[in-house]
């Protein structure tokens, strides 16, 4: 950031008052302005025991599969946004379900938030930013091909709590990858 989105002035970046981390602060407004992390929220829709899957239009990884999500909007709720991210991404009406997958994924400021959803029908297609759309069984899902690694590991708790016959909410920390050092 280097200007104030309140009065247009250069922003300095130093600890305010009460503080414990250096903040952009205008010195002519005072205001201080917070770079947070960003919410991923999606959903993991299944149907008949296939999950719905989209091939990304857009980077990052442009041709990797993912499950439809997206960063939350402003005035929603993340089931909203999980919704709304589905419909967009793969042109799907779905029901949320419970809260399915939490990771928090410090290295990129991130946190991804995933539902488990049942599509209220099959009338889906790619939206602009998927380049197709598909329902997969299990032995069919493209491994090698998955996007993110909050999606890789979304899908291998729903496969092993569907084979336990017990479903419950995973919450993990996914690690920046080998060689990389951390923005702060």
């Amino acid at each position: 950031m280097k200007f104030c989105s309140n009065c247009g002035t250069a922003v300095d970046l130093r600890v305010p008052p009460g503080d414990t981390l250096p903040r952009h602060v205008c010195p002519a407004c005072g205001s201080i302005h917070y770079l947070n992390p960003k919410m991923v929220v999606g959903a993991l829709p299944e149907w008949e025991g296939r999950i719905l899957l989209c091939r990304r239009a857009i980077e990052p990884r442009h041709g990797y599969w993912t499950l439809p999500a997206g960063f939350m909007e402003n005035c929603e709720t993340t089931a909203q946004a999980a919704a709304r991210e589905t419909l967009e991404e793969a042109c799907a009406r779905i029901e949320i379900g419970e809260l399915y997958t939490l990771f928090d994924i410090p290295h990129i400021s991130q946190v991804h938030i995933i539902y488990r959803a049942r599509l209220l029908d099959v009338d889906f297609g790619p939206g602009e930013e998927s380049l197709e759309v598909a329902l997969f069984d299990e032995a069919d899902i493209p491994w090698g091909d998955i996007a993110f690694r909050s999606v890789e590991q979304t899908l291998k708790h729903y496969y092993e709590d569907r084979r336990r016959g017990r479903w419950q909410f995973h919450v993990g920390t996914i690690p920046p990858p080998s060689g990389h050092s951390s923005p702060r």
